[in-house]
């Protein structure tokens, strides 16, 4: 007989057991009935309906439990013009909000004309890599730094709005190797912060 024609039958005693049917383990009742599993709690939404982590967030971006005190999770953001953007995204980096500037310039590349798209990826890719960094993830942090490091590098020559390109890439790779020489409480003891612009 196949697993899953198998009948189901309570444990010695009339106690419930745990059956296999189906390539499925289920709890069985004293009655030899299996249990109906709970129904799943609905998933958080957007006003759009998209999916949405509804939870609270710490000031790294990690949803806490619900009954949590925290930041609530902001909404989805807006794509500011490329100078406010990137004055923005400074200021969350500089304030140590990696995760924050992150979502800004997500907001960005995803309105960014094609041209430009893969240096706001860059961008983002980098304020995730700090984020990484923040949470204590060197491996993350330093993948991140190299991936989003090599995007803002094909921009050197020619980066628009100002963007420091070159700076910013010279300073993912550095950081990356730090953290792969040296860890990352060494690597980011003086809070490295990159200068998103040449003026800045």
């Amino acid at each position: 007989m196949t697993a899953s024609r198998r009948r189901f039958k309570a444990g010695p005693g009339g106690k419930p057991e745990t059956q296999r049917a189906g390539g499925a383990r289920l709890k069985v009742r004293p009655g030899g009935e299996p249990e109906t599993p709970p129904p799943e709690a609905p998933r958080d939404r957007d006003a759009a309906g998209r999916p949405r982590n509804a939870r609270p967030r710490d000031e790294l971006g990690r949803p806490l439990p619900r009954d949590a005190s925290g930041a609530p999770p902001p909404p989805e953001e807006q794509a500011l013009g490329p100078d406010a953007a990137l004055t923005e995204a400074q200021r969350l980096i500089d304030s140590g909000r990696a995760f924050r500037a992150h979502e800004v310039l997500e907001a960005s590349w995803k309105a960014a004309p094609p041209a430009e798209r893969d240096l706001w990826q860059g961008l983002a890719q980098v304020a995730v890599g700090l984020t990484h960094a923040q949470r204590g993830n060197a491996r993350g942090a330093a993948a991140l730094l190299r991936r989003g490091g090599l995007r803002v590098a094909g921009y050197a020559d020619s980066a628009p709005h100002g963007i420091a390109a070159e700076a910013v890439a010279r300073f993912a790779a550095d950081l990356a190797d730090r953290i792969e020489r040296d860890g990352l409480d060494p690597a980011t003891s003086a809070t490295p912060r990159p200068r998103l612009r040449a003026d800045t």
